[in-house]
């Protein structure tokens, strides 16, 4: 029986992932990438960041972590090569081949600075190309995380091959008091946050490092694979859902009150033991909450479960481009821009959707789709 619950989350988590970017695109805290905001901090506060410290502790730990419940599901139904083969399809292609079909548009909008400050003077048209190419994976590092990742799940499973250390993991978190183990999981959490190296350069091949987390990354997805897979263990969070998003907030309100104005995506601040107990406590309550409240579909969320990934990979897109000009080629008040730009967003990335998925090397290329739906 397919469990509404999973898609439903993450693709709420996808939208919240293109909120996240809007105001990204415009901080002020000094976190790599976007334009820059609408004054220093803290001469001038943008209070709307704030949105950046509730959601980046948590949102991607969470893809990973659905990822590899669902990674069991649909190895409990294919063999190893066809699943392999489908995520490569899904996942590399358009983290691949897509960049030089589709993500250039994106690389352009992120390298423009660079090449009116005259960084690309001498270098051959084609050299510009694939520059931009490689510039325009942005949110894309998660596709190529994830497809890594899938890689190594196939050694890991063979390893446990007769599934004892699944279903040990299964009675471990589905017992008496297991809601308390169950959060305990969260110093596995805090270690793999520590795998990041203490260097905050995004230039840097350290910064490289640090913006994919292979190891950061591994460890809620191997969690959601041997425990959060197992139906006890989902059915002892959903009956817990109450005081876990309570205990989640409260964390995120004491993070945020005693840390904003940093820059939230630094090793330093990520590894901190606040921000790993908020980050974990946040998955855990999505989790438990979708699981007692949201565990049903409709049209509208089967549609948004088909086409969530579609809308990850095109977004980016819509942000870079809108976002630039209307901040270096207008004169709006920063309201309207983020009012606009949020508007174009979830509006024209599903339309861009929608089209590129009806051309048949492109969906391919660029959605990783094989066949039109």
């Amino acid at each position: 029986m397919r469990k509404h619950w999973i898609d439903n989350l993450r693709w709420v988590t996808v939208l919240l992932v293109l909120l996240y970017h809007v105001i990204y695109f415009y901080n002020n805290k000094g976190v790599f990438g976007g334009i820059g905001g609408f004054g220093p901090y803290p001469e001038m506060h943008q209070y709307q960041d704030v949105v950046m410290y509730i959601l980046y502790p948590w949102f991607m730990p969470l893809l990973f972590l659905l990822a590899g419940i669902s990674a069991r599901y649909a190895l409990d139904k294919y063999d190893g090569r066809t699943w392999f083969k489908a995520r490569t399809r899904k996942l590399l292609v358009p983290a691949t081949i897509g960049l030089l079909v589709f993500q250039w548009m994106v690389g352009y909008f992120n390298t423009v600075v660079a090449a009116r400050g005259g960084a690309f003077d001498g270098v051959p048209g084609v050299a510009k190309f694939f520059i931009m190419a490689f510039s325009g994976i942005g949110p894309l590092w998660f596709a190529q995380d994830l497809w890594l990742l899938s890689l190594v799940l196939l050694p890991v499973r063979w390893l446990d091959r007769g599934d004892r250390l699944w279903n040990a993991c299964g009675k471990a978190f589905s017992g008496k008091g297991a809601i308390a183990w169950i959060i305990l999981l969260g110093l596995l959490f805090w270690l793999g946050q520590q795998c990041m190296i203490q260097n905050p350069r995004p230039e840097s091949a350290d910064g490289l490092y640090n913006l994919y987390k292979p190891l950061s990354y591994l460890v809620p997805f191997l969690m959601g694979w041997f425990v959060f897979s197992h139906d006890e263990v989902q059915e002892v969070l959903g009956k817990a859902w109450i005081p876990l998003l309570s205990c989640a907030w409260t964390a995120g309100i004491v993070l945020i009150v005693t840390t904003f104005g940093q820059d939230n995506t630094t090793p330093q601040y990520l590894g901190s033991p606040l921000n790993c107990l908020y980050g974990w406590l946040a998955c855990l309550a999505m989790m438990a909450w979708f699981k007692a409240k949201f565990d049903r579909t409709s049209a509208f969320a089967g549609y948004m479960t088909r086409s969530s990934f579609g809308l990850y990979v095109l977004h980016y897109a819509v942000v870079a481009s809108f976002g630039y000009m209307m901040k270096t080629y207008t004169t709006l008040p920063a309201w309207a821009m983020y009012a606009i730009l949020t508007a174009a967003v979830f509006t024209l990335t599903p339309l861009l959707y929608e089209i590129l998925r009806r051309i048949p090397f492109v969906r391919w290329a660029v959605l990783g789709e094989s066949r039109k739906r």
